[in-house]
């Protein structure tokens, strides 16, 4: 009934929409407009110019009817343009105006100018050639700004390697990111992928670091995002080309460690877009050893467990997309996109157990295998109007999961003796159902409402052997937001909302527990921002967010793979609720990039995994509350025209507090620090080195181990820019990632040696092809509809690659 209850309400609100926006077919008659879209590019180096101004001017009045700004790849769209003749009149600092003759007719609307290139002034010739390449690094208002593709240490890697070179962002040995100490959601082009909802850490890497144009680190998201991810947003933005013609790119490499082929083909032609991209990606199997100390000081006893896995990785995925402008005002997108990943490990352990004085020694030979299969399917409408800004979108989401996980494990005694093998087998489903709408208005330029609506339905099955394991459980989200942006006393732009969401939950967990729960929560959220002198900016923000337990967090299976030290999740637990207020100040001087930012952190109900000695089992629970403080701080410096260093420390406190036992950590510090020297040479040759260190973490029961690894490449442009090839370098002299966790009290001591195989070599090569038309007048450019508000997906949850022996 509740579910239906969000179904009709949505509908409703959408029907609503439409009649005020007359999008039914009794309207007055709209004359179709058309699109005039530009690329704006420096004369001299042809690279494409950012945030340059663009005015659209009537000729026969001389009035402005339309203006913009290009975007990071030099391209502007204007919208909603009626037909007439125009002048286009394009200025930026330290570079000549420029203005150019443009016509438009009812027959063609729509007119593509192609690439308009523009002069720097005689003073500022010299210092474009050199700066016209986009930064690694932009800090804009409301997010930073990592820009991938201008990393050359990446190739070769997926998504975690890049992870843990994006400012702010921690990346732990599994592939988890946290930000700031805090679990994030991870969103892929602004749209969550069903696989997240299993594991974040299996789901990044599937994806190429040669796929990977961006990644956008949101700490304070307005209203409009949804709750969840309690640290904030992390934004995946793949590349995706879809300027008139057929072009596409193909790359392989291949090394010591992993080995990826990616080959992406794009079409646009008038009105129709078409993207597609296919992958595989292997992972050569390396030995991971695994020291495991449990002393129980209760029960006088003590194991110890001395070993080796050799995992094994592989995957592919593919996507294919459409993009549909039907006129001026109205577009239609959809995206198909499925993933397939295995992983796997054969492990052996040499065990001494003691038993008060008994001492005992065995062998255990295991078999660990996990697979996770997800379709995503997605499809959005977009409908402006004559008035400039006011936009309505309907967008829809289904995705189809499917995870398997299955072990058999055995133990071999001194006499040649064996126990009965442990076998698991657990096979998940997990499907979801989003629909959501949403509008924004623009009462003036300074005044704009952004409000919407959105449902979130989802069905998760957890199979087992035994029925006594088996997970059924159910979720519906119901979410309404509203956010308004204004200026306060012409000197402040001031955006704030808030956020309404209804939780209902139910489900069944093996023959015992049967539960169900619903809550209702509000998320304000504000942000005051100032510009002054210098290129600087003053920024205060407050959130609220959310974080609830993913499916590996509630999954009641039982996994045996090591019967003395067990896993399983919890479907009792309670989801996260944070607040965080946030100053941030952000200058540019002579080129230098500084960002810093101060915080405190509220968090509720704080999700943690926990040992229990008594069971020998690790499983999650809401160990307490945790205040916190923290700060950031990026710079980036040129002490030559070519040469770029940069750098990045973040620290936060650490101090949970157990309101039912009252038990405090006490305070702590997590930290972890960035740093990256880049060069570029003529003849194409780029060249860099760069380091990360993260601290030791704290949790509520001991310590996870610090964490440091380095590496460094070259890349060599050929065949006319149109191909790269390059090497690149992990742990160069050091063959391991040694980390050692701590969990602990006056009654237990459980320690764990990891010693990862990190060390890699590779070498990568890509190619461009295709032909792209930008010299005779085109139809208009698609629809990028990245910045959609999307459902939910799992920040930090388990999943590692190499499971513990």
């Amino acid at each position: 009934m509740k579910r239906l209850l969000l179904i009709l309400a949505v509908l409703g609100f959408m029907q609503n929409a439409q009649a005020q926006f007359g999008l039914g077919g009794s309207g007055q008659k709209i004359t179709i407009t058309g699109r005039i879209t530009a690329i704006i590019a420096d004369s001299a180096t042809k690279t494409p110019i950012d945030y340059a101004t663009i005015s659209l001017i009537r000729v026969k009045d001389n009035k402005s009817v339309n203006g913009a700004v290009t975007d990071a790849k030099g391209k502007v769209t204007l919208q909603n343009v009626s037909p007439d003749q125009y002048k286009l009149s394009i200025g930026f600092m330290g570079y000549k105006s420029k203005t150019v003759l443009l016509k438009t007719s009812p027959e063609k609307p729509d007119l593509n100018a192609g690439t308009i290139y523009i002069s720097g002034t005689q003073s500022n010739l010299k210092e474009v050639s050199i700066t016209g390449k986009t930064p690694m690094i932009e800090n804009k208002i409301d997010k930073v700004v990592y820009n991938a593709e201008q990393d050359v240490t990446t190739a070769g890697g997926n998504a975690s390697d890049v992870m843990r070179k994006v400012p702010m962002v921690s990346v732990d040995i599994d592939g988890n990111p946290t930000l700031r100490g805090s679990a994030v959601r991870v969103l892929i082009n602004g749209k969550p992928s069903g696989t997240m909802s299993n594991s974040v850490s299996d789901a990044l890497k599937m994806i190429p670091a040669e796929e990977i144009k961006s990644v956008e680190v949101i700490t304070s998201p307005s209203a409009k995002y949804d709750a969840e991810g309690a640290g904030g947003i992390i934004n995946i933005i793949t590349k995706k080309k879809t300027a008139q013609g057929i072009n596409g790119n193909a790359s392989v490499s291949a090394g010591t460690r992993q080995n990826n082929g990616n080959f992406s083909l794009n079409g646009k032609k008038g009105r129709l877009g078409i993207t597609s991209n296919f992958g595989v990606q292997y992972a050569i199997p390396q030995d991971t050893r695994v020291i495991l100390l449990n002393d129980n000081y209760t029960a006088n006893t003590s194991l110890l467990q001395d070993g080796f896995t050799k995992a094994k990785r592989y995957g592919y995925n593919g996507s294919v997309g459409l993009d549909y402008d039907i006129n001026g005002y109205n577009s239609l997108s959809t995206n198909i996109k499925y993933n397939d990943f295995t992983t796997g490990s054969d492990g052996s352990v040499n065990a001494i157990r003691r038993v008060v004085d008994t001492i005992s020694n065995y062998q255990r030979f295991s078999e660990n295998n996990v697979s996770f299969k997800n379709l995503d399917w997605s499809a959005d409408y977009r409908r402006t109007t004559k008035k400039e800004g006011e936009e309505f979108t309907v967008s829809g989401q289904a995705s189809f999961g499917r995870n398997t996980t299955d072990f058999n494990t055995y133990n071999v005694f001194p006499n040649g003796q064996s126990t009965a093998r442990i076998l698991g087998d657990n096979t998940g489903k997990n499907n979801e159902y989003t629909v959501q709408t949403d509008y924004t208005y623009p009462f003036s330029k300074d005044v704009i409402l952004e409000t919407g609506l959105k449902g979130i339905f989802r069905t998760i099955q957890s199979k087992y052997a035994s029925s006594d394991q088996d997970f059924d459980y159910n979720q519906d989200v119901g979410a309404a937001y509203g956010v308004l942006s204004f200026k306060l006393a012409k000197a402040l732009d001031v955006k704030a909302g808030l956020r309404a969401e209804y939780t209902d939950i139910s489900g069944v967990s093996g023959s015992s527990l049967n539960f169900n729960n619903d809550y209702f929560n509000l998320f304000p959220s504000a942000i005051i921002s100032k510009k002054m002198k210098g290129n600087s900016t003053l920024k205060l923000s407050y959130n609220r967010r959310m974080q609830r337990p993913s499916l590996n967090y509630l999954n009641p299976f039982l996994n045996s793979t090591d019967p003395q030290n067990q896993s399983q999740g919890n479907p009792s637990l309670s989801p996260e609720l944070t607040d965080l207020v946030e100053l941030g100040y952000s200058t540019f001087i002579k080129g230098s990039v500084i960002n810093a930012s101060v915080f405190y952190r509220s968090t509720m109900d704080v999700i943690e995994s926990i040992y229990i000695p008594s069971q020998l089992l690790t499983t999650y629970s809401n160990v307490g509350n945790n205040r916190s403080f923290g700060a950031n701080v990026f710079g980036s410096y040129n002490p030559l025209p070519k040469w770029t260093l940069m750098s990045n420390f973040s620290v936060n406190t650490y101090n949970v507090r157990n309101t039912q036992t009252n038990v405090s950590t006490g305070t702590y510090a997590n930290y972890t620090v960035f740093a990256r020297s880049a060069i570029s040479f003529k003849g194409g040759w780029n060249t860099e080195i760069f380091g990360v260190y993260n601290g030791t973490r704290r949790t509520f029961q001991g310590t996870a181990g610090a964490m440091a690894f380095y590496g460094g490449a070259f890349k060599k442009d050929i065949m006319k820019k149109q191909a790269t090839v390059g090497v690149n370098v992990l742990n160069p002299f050091n063959r391991d990632l040694h980390i050692r966790t701590e969990n602990g009290s006056p009654t237990f001591l459980q320690s764990t040696n990891i010693y990862y195989p990190l060390r890699s070599f590779g070498v990568n090569f890509s190619y461009k092809f295709g032909k792209v038309t930008f010299t005779q007048p085109k139809k208009k450019k698609g629809v990028n509809n990245d910045d959609l508000k999307q459902d939910e997906g799992a920040g930090g949850i388990g999943g590692g690659v190499q499971p513990k022996q």
